[in-house]
């Protein structure tokens, strides 16, 4: 959704998306990395304007923040090597799992622990600061499972050629909209994304975003 390429430069499909809609308002995007643990403070701090990343509409989250319309529909699901014989969330009992720190996965987590929390190892996730390092730890056996994004964990093992080397894994958690976070204030700004979202779509822009990053439509069903 929004990563740093060979070259150190932030690309990603929310990147694209974000900067085709503000290029419709003559509109420069400034793109700033935070710790997304911090992201709703950092935004209502005015360090940013706008939480755009892969960032999922919660219950809690709407008592802090300003929602679009959903543009994406992401799931949380369990990635597993192979080898290690682990294709379901039963066998992950007593085992040791790993998830990124402040993401709606670990949330789901925490808020529904008879789906993982109550069998895995100390009833708790190893906890990472990005999904890059949590995949490391997976593959050298460090942990066991890892809850992640359906829509990043496909990317990244397609990027890797690692698809047939993980079992990606459906759960009982519910699926998730993605939408961009604003402070509550600015509900122009938030009409403005809607719109131009909506007019990407019209014009078959998002498509083609979407197909250079995931090889698949995903335009969403506006909500």
């Amino acid at each position: 959704m929004g990563f740093r390429d060979k070259e150190g430069k932030l690309t990603g499909f929310d990147i694209d998306l974000a900067r085709a809609v503000f290029r419709e308002y003559d509109i420069k995007v400034v793109f700033q990395p935070i710790d997304w643990s911090m992201k709703e403070f950092e935004l209502n701090n005015g360090t940013i304007d706008l939480i755009w990343n892969g960032y999922t509409k919660t219950a809690e989250r709407a008592k802090k923040v300003q929602f679009s319309k959903p543009y994406m529909q992401n799931e949380q699901v369990l990635i597993t090597t192979k080898k290690s014989g682990i294709t379901s969330f039963a066998q992950m009992k007593d085992k040791i799992l790993g998830a990124q720190n402040g993401s709606s996965g670990y949330d789901a987590f925490i808020k529904q622990p008879k789906i993982l929390k109550d069998i895995v190892k100390n009833q708790d996730a190893v906890l990472y600061d990005s999904f890059n390092e949590a995949l490391i730890d997976l593959k050298s056996g460090r942990i066991d499972g890892l809850l992640m994004d359906k829509v990043y964990a496909g990317y990244y093992l397609k990027q890797k050629n690692e698809l047939d080397q993980f079992n990606m894994i459906k759960g009982d958690y519910q699926s998730e909209d993605f939408v961009v976070g604003a402070r509550k204030k600015d509900k122009e700004l938030v009409k403005k994304i809607n719109e131009g979202i909506a007019e990407l779509e019209k014009t078959g822009e998002f498509q083609q975003i979407s197909d250079k990053w995931f090889g698949e439509d995903v335009t969403p069903v506006q909500k």
